[in-house]
């Protein structure tokens, strides 16, 4: 499948995939900017941007941004991450010229103050909801536990507090900060023409301002430690939820991929060590552990929920496990079971227009670079034992910050 990149005078990245098998186009504005990169004062802003984009522009109210979408039969979203903030949709091939049109002129919203002022009602609505999930609310707990003043343990969608207090003109800089072209990665991938699509970026995008790029403390964290204990009266959390989070490779890391494989064959949905411990058995609900790959940072998260009285069996299990790990690794078999697992996954969401944009510009914003499907391939199959071993001295499991939230006070047996 063919690689083109171009980057235009202001400095915004044009990269494309093409595939004329598939039956569909994917296309994304890739913003390289989330909570992170936001000051105290403006906690939740990145978010509350995302949904300020869909508001209107100089050529489109937002009535006519969801028609423009609608009308060519797009199946499109945005989402926004601790990282990044997103604008993708996947359409008709034929519909490429207009689907580029709708995606970048959104790109440059009017942000006008009475568009700003209704959706910050919407957005502290959305707030009250989450908070009121336990299993988001106890993950967003145990970030910040975790992370502690490094600003990865920012929330994404701030606090109540700090939207109601966000005025317009914040918004503004913000997005005149961390908006600029060369901050800004469109991608397609799919079945198209990369000279057209470059075409139609430039015509929309060249007069961008170039802005400015990167970001600060892109650095480790050896993570805050201890055991955080938030106890909910039981009507209002009925089950107990514990997150260990561990220091991790960092997105770019050469020991990503043995990571990976580690976190898959101790906490996968199916077919791992937590899983026959406590789901299989109905001592928890739900367990599991994945990797928190980051710009510059990661972590091992590992977590479970179910009935409090079997929390405290569940904690111990749970860390007898990880200690386990850590000390003899994996058996050969739970190894190549993790491995066919990812490379199963992997070749099957190569086959997605919608799937492959996002690997495509994921590797680019961490990376650096381009990956073929057979580039993933190779990299998982070259992943070893030794690796898995090297990765657990370097990043232990053990390291962790413990977390619970759900009506326990205590998780002592």
């Amino acid at each position: 499948m063919p690689f083109h990149h171009q980057t235009l005078a202001n400095g915004l990245t044009i990269l494309g995939e093409s595939n004329p098998a598939a039956l569909s186009v994917a296309v994304a504005f890739w913003v390289k900017t989330g909570s992170r990169d936001e000051q105290p004062a403006e906690s939740g802003v990145s978010h509350f941007l995302e949904h300020m984009v869909f508001k209107g522009t100089e050529r489109r109210n937002a009535y006519t941004v969801n028609r423009d979408f609608s009308v060519i039969g797009a199946d499109n979203n945005a989402w926004t991450s601790e990282e990044n903030t997103v604008f993708h949709a996947v359409v008709l091939p034929e519909f490429l010229p207009q689907l580029v049109d709708v995606l970048a002129d959104i790109m440059r919203p009017s942000l006008r103050t009475e568009d700003f002022d209704t959706e910050k009602k919407v957005i502290l609505d959305e707030i009250v909801r989450y908070e009121v999930q336990p299993g988001w609310a106890s993950f967003d707990l145990a970030r910040k536990n975790f992370y502690g003043s490094h600003p990865l343990g920012n929330s994404v969608l701030g606090t109540s507090e700090s939207i109601t207090a966000l005025k317009q003109t914040q918004m503004l800089d913000y997005f005149q900060r961390r908006y600029g072209a060369s901050n800004i990665v469109a991608v397609a991938t799919g079945n198209f023409d990369f000279a057209e699509f470059s075409k139609l970026v430039k015509a929309r995008c060249e007069s961008w301002p170039s802005g400015i790029t990167g970001r600060g403390n892109r650095t480790e964290t050896p993570g805050q430690g201890g055991l955080h204990m938030l106890a909910k009266p039981p009507e209002k959390v009925s089950q107990q939820y514990m997150t260990l989070i561990a220091p991790g490779p960092a997105a770019n890391s050469e020991l990503s991929y043995a990571a990976a494989v580690l976190a898959t064959a101790v906490g996968d949905y199916s077919g791992s060590r937590m899983y026959w411990a406590l789901t299989d058995p109905g001592l928890a609900d739900e367990a599991g552990m994945g990797m928190d790959e980051c710009d510059g940072a990661g972590a091992y998260c590992t977590s479970f929920n179910g009935d409090p009285e079997n929390a405290p069996e569940c904690f111990g299990i749970v860390q007898d496990l990880l200690h386990e790990v850590q000390r003899t690794g994996l058996t050969q078999a739970e190894f190549e079971q993790a491995k066919t697992k990812i490379l199963s996954r992997e070749l099957r969401a190569g086959e997605r227009s919608s799937r492959r944009m996002l690997t495509v510009a994921k590797d680019w914003v961490y990376r650096d670079m381009y990956r073929t499907v057979d580039d993933e391939m190779k990299s998982w199959d070259a992943v070893t034992m030794n690796d898995i071993r090297a990765v657990l001295d370097k990043y232990p499991l053990t390291n962790q910050t413990v977390t619970g939230y759900g009506p326990l006070s205590t998780i002592e047996g």
